[in-house]
């Protein structure tokens, strides 16, 4: 434990700079955190040097302490590599969901606070991981704050254990662990740019709120923290939407019944693999098939899938790493579900969403009616929600990024990035 206090001590020397408080002089985590995180003392001080240590490394090997996002897409070496550590980090994270499936929603706003504390204006700051120790320094024993330190636990582990395979960084893992909440409540697979580098330990941190998304904040204040790091109206109404999807769905497994996504399926007598699943094409099928084709045929359009997919050899693509725990409320074909019905009763004079949480009623707040538009828009057309919040998944999690090694460094050195524009005319991208 001598490690461990000196660690905590040093982790949060800047961490209440994330919350706009002082540096507690005592660094104090309570029993409660720990027993609902399932670790002792010993664990969670063990995990949290583990964390450090792995940006002190990082930090000291490919840059000096400063509050820049370095990126080195090559790092991971060949794809076999890279693949092998994404999958590893989306099965941990995907288990974890499995077990305590009100974790979903902690993933993918752990991804929007490291991302979001990017400051266009200093150019400072961003993914780099550094939101993980800040979590884990936090007296808060809310609900909130104790379902994000469970989450950031659950990177750490996965980040420590594929040490002894390979290796991946903090800040990547915290990225990938959000696209994966995404994907585990049957959602669309988020693009991530692989290569970022951790924080160091003495690097300064972001003042956005950890709380920012528990739903205390009015509109303006969320909005703020948002078009401060650079992300337009727009961007930030689908990343919220997908957020708010990730909150209302109906979780369909529980913590007890996790395992049964390991277990086999029966099939079909005579019938093997997939055959089994064979069903006729209906012409709702044929008719998102045509209007998927003339997505893709947009220059504009990305594929979500490039950069970091590969085809599974067991089980479905959208079953590989476990069972979706929303899958028979939402999957790609219908995301944009709660969205159509927020907009739909939205439209009644004097309407309360608020069934809905904080978010359906910001984006239907008079006061923001860029985001009451894009709104509209997503509930009318399920893929361009889907394309419009991989643009701005890929894009906000890749905020700050200083492009370093070779090639890499000439492409991207200085180069804007694109962006969401709000009047949908993409005359400044």
């Amino acid at each position: 434990m001598k490690y461990s206090a000196i660690v905590l001590l040093a982790a949060t020397t800047g961490a209440a700079a994330f919350t706009g408080q002082q540096a507690p002089k005592n660094v104090h985590v309570s029993s409660t955190q720990l027993e609902a995180s399932s670790m002792d003392r010993r664990d969670f001080g063990n995990a949290l040097y583990g964390t450090l240590l792995a940006g002190t490394v990082v930090g000291a090997a490919q840059q000096p302490a400063n509050a820049q996002v370095f990126f080195d897409p090559a790092q991971y070496g060949d794809q076999e590599l890279r693949v092998s550590a994404v999958d590893s980090v989306k099965e941990s994270v995907r288990r974890a969901i499995l077990k305590e499936p009100k974790l979903a929603p902690s993933f993918y706003q752990l991804s929007l606070l490291d991302s979001i504390s990017f400051d266009a204006k200093t150019k400072e700051y961003g993914p780099d991981g550094s939101i993980v120790k800040v979590v884990l320094s936090s007296k808060d024993t809310s609900t909130y704050m104790v379902n994000l330190q469970k989450a950031a636990l659950a990177l750490v582990d996965a980040e420590k254990n594929l040490r002894k395979k390979t290796a991946i960084t903090l800040a990547d893992a915290v990225s990938i662990g959000g696209a994966e909440a995404i994907e585990s409540i049957g959602g669309p697979v988020l693009p991530v740019q692989l290569g970022r580098a951790d924080a160091p330990i003495k690097a300064p941190v972001s003042s956005v709120p950890l709380d920012l998304f528990a739903g205390g904040y009015s509109s303006t204040d969320v909005t703020k923290y948002f078009l401060q790091a650079g992300v337009t109206e727009r961007e930030m109404t689908a990343l919220l939407a997908g957020l708010l999807t990730i909150e209302n769905v109906e979780k369909s497994r529980t913590t007890e019944d996790w395992r049964q996504s390991t277990k086999p399926k029966f099939r079909e007598a005579g019938k093997m693999g997939r055959m089994s699943e064979f069903r006729r094409l209906t012409d709702d099928d044929i008719a998102e098939a045509e209007a998927q084709a003339e997505l893709e045929a947009d220059p504009e359009y990305e594929d979500p899938d490039d950069g970091w997919y590969i085809a599974d050899s067991f089980g479905t693509k959208e079953n590989r790493f476990g069972q979706r725990i929303g899958n028979d409320q939402v999957s790609e074909k219908n995301f944009n579900k709660f969205l159509k019905e927020v907009a739909e009763k939205g439209k009644k004079k004097g309407a309360d969403v608020s069934d809905y949480g904080w978010i359906a009623t910001m984006l239907l707040d008079p006061s923001s009616p860029t985001c009451q538009t894009w709104l509209t828009k997503y509930a009318g057309s399920n893929l361009n929600y889907i394309k419009d919040l991989s643009i701005s998944f890929n894009a906000v999690t890749q905020l700050g990024a200083v492009y370093t090694g070779g090639k890499y460094e000439n492409l991207l050195k200085n180069k804007p990035r694109k962006s969401l524009n709000n009047d949908d005319l993409n005359l400044f991208s």
